[in-house]
Formats: C-alpha cells, sequence, structure tokens
C-alpha cells in the first residue's frame, strides 16, 4: 500500500472472490476477512482510497464455456445468497469511512437478457441502501461491463452515492496481442495502431478461420482516438446528464503487445479520462497486463507507469 500511494496513485480496486471467502457451505473462511480488514486499514493508513470488487462467484462467472448458464440469473436463492454475502461483507466494512472504501457489488455481469442484470441490480442496491445509506456503490453495464450496453442499464433514482463502471479493452488485437485465452491472440501477424488494426495483405494471407476473427472483432477497420472516444459517448453522456462520477475499472494492454502499440493506445486511453473526467483503474499493478514486478521489487515497464502517471486528477 505504501508503494503504490509513493508512486503516485490516489486509489485501488481490490478484487476478491467468493471461494476466498466462504466454503461451498457458506461458512466464513477467517484468514481471509482478516487479510480484507489488514488491507482497507493500510489503505486508511495511507490515505489509499479502495474499492472492493466482488469479482467471481460460484454461481457467475464472466467467462462462460459454450452451453453453460450462470445460476445467479436463473435460481432466486442465489441472488439472496449474494444479497447475504453483501449483509456479510458490510457488517465488516461498515466501520471504514465512506469517503475511503467503496463496493463494488459484482464484476462484468454477462446476463442473456439485460433486464436480468436489472433485476440483480435493483435487488443488491436496496438491500446495501439499508444497511449503508451513504456508501459509494459502484454499478457497471451488463456483458462485460460494455460501453455498449448502457443503453439497457436501470440504474437506482434519487442516489448520488453511485460510481457508473465500464471496462475498456478495444480494439482487442492491441490489448490482447497474442493472448493465448482469447480469440484475437490467433493472429499472429502486424498490428497497427493509430489505423487499420491489419492490413488487407496480412488479412488475405490468413487462414478461413482467423479471417472470421479478424471480421468479428473488426480488425480491418481504422482505430484512433476518436474512435475510442465515440466508443465511451453513452456512459459519458448518461453519467454526466444523471451527474454521477464515470469510472473506468478495468483497462490495459497485454504483456506481448508490442510497446509502440500499448503506449500509443495507453496515451489515448489517459487523454480521453483527462478530457471526459472518467476516473480509472488500470488491469493491473503487475502480473502480465501491470508494470511493476514484486518479486525484483522494482518497474517492469516504467514507461507505462511513466505514462500512467502522465494525467492529471479528477475535477
Amino acid at each position: 500500500m505504501i508503494r503504490i500511494k509513493e508512486l503516485g496513485f490516489d486509489h485501488i480496486r481490490l478484487p476478491i472472490d467468493e471461494v476466498q471467502f466462504w466454503d461451498e457451505q457458506g461458512n466464513r473462511l477467517d484468514e481471509a476477512w482478516q487479510l480484507l480488514t489488514n488491507a482497507l486499514e493500510w489503505c486508511c493508513k495511507y490515505n489509499l482510497r479502495v474499492i472492493v470488487d466482488l469479482h467471481t462467484l460460484r454461481s457467475h462467472n464472466f467467462v462462460l464455456q459454450e452451453g453453460q448458464k450462470n445460476a445467479l440469473y436463473e435460481d432466486p436463492a442465489e441472488l439472496q445468497k449474494l444479497i447475504e454475502m453483501w449483509n456479510q461483507l458490510s457488517a465488516q466494512m461498515k466501520r471504514f469511512p465512506v469517503d475511503m472504501v467503496a463496493y463494488e457489488f459484482m464484476n462484468e455481469p454477462v446476463a442473456d437478457d439485460p433486464e436480468q442484470w436489472n433485476q440483480v441490480v435493483e435487488k443488491v442496491h436496496a438491500a446495501l441502501r439499508k444497511l449503508e445509506p451513504d456508501r459509494k456503490l459502484v454499478i457497471g453495464s451488463n456483458r462485460w461491463q460494455s460501453v455498449g450496453t448502457f443503453k439497457d442499464l436501470r440504474i437506482p433514482k434519487d442516489d448520488k452515492n453511485i460510481i457508473l463502471s465500464f471496462h475498456y479493452y478495444n480494439p482487442m488485437f492491441v490489448t490482447h496481442y497474442r493472448a493465448s485465452w482469447t480469440d484475437v491472440g490467433r493472429f499472429t501477424g502486424t498490428v497497427t495502431y493509430p489505423g487499420q488494426l491489419i492490413s488487407n495483405q496480412d488479412y488475405e494471407q490468413a487462414s478461413e478461420q482467423v479471417q472470421k476473427i479478424i471480421h468479428e472483432n473488426e480488425g480491418l477497420t481504422q482505430w484512433n482516438r476518436d474512435r475510442i472516444r465515440n466508443d465511451m459517448a453513452d456512459a459519458i453522456k448518461l453519467a454526466k446528464d444523471l451527474g454521477l462520477q464515470l469510472f473506468c475499472g478495468e483497462w490495459g494492454a497485454y504483456q506481448r503487445t508490442p510497446r509502440d502499440l500499448a503506449y500509443a493506445w495507453m496515451k489515448d486511453m489517459i487523454s480521453i479520462f483527462d478530457e471526459c473526467n472518467i476516473a480509472w483503474t488500470v488491469w493491473c499493478y503487475d502480473a502480465d497486463f501491470g508494470f511493476w514486478d514484486q518479486r525484483t521489487h522494482d518497474y517492469k515497464d516504467k514507461p507505462m507507469y511513466e505514462i500512467l502517471t502522465s494525467g492529471k486528477a479528477l475535477k
């Protein structure tokens, strides 16, 4: 926490998973709860604000295999279980100042019908408001917190303590270059940013399967700052109209992305955040999207860090 603060950051997003905090019978796993409390105490001590993000549930995974369903949207008992988790989390965390600790009650919803996610938002929001009327609650849009689904998000009325959240990794051919767990990672040729991501020549030389992936992910189209800014327009307008803070909770570029591409894209992202007063947390601090190496206690990618800290503070 001290290092993150000294590096110039003013808040973190802290992911936690159900399997870390409760066993399959719903019993609390005490060690995780103590670690969470320690982390929040350290954050408050060093004036580092924190968003506690319930990242994955047993009943909801944002990476589904074909044919799988998220039980959260199918079984009312699972929704009630999510509410009970937050009842317990609130009981543990409500002593922390509301201007230091916020709650994100679920990460990257993936509902077939946007109304399914709206129902979850309505019920979890109502339950938490009975417990903590003034706590900041981070609410994301459906389909992996996409900017394209904000038009379908029903936001609880008359609540100024809501932060609207989206995640942004477009264009995927830049941010997930050669990432083995994604379809776009199968393309291993040259990518250009800004400009047309993949040349017509490279497209014609690709296999039929890769050509399909290129089409599906808009690899033959022009990408630049204006394109990204236009992507975010609905979310920016909604937050402004409602007088709510907008927050990009995840964005970043995989370590195998050529650095000139990663840096050009990240500079554009930072400039948009500055222009539109968008708060953000990058994915992530270390590991395969990060700039820091916790093993060596030194920069893994100092130019990335310099880009991240080049932006201005929120208005």
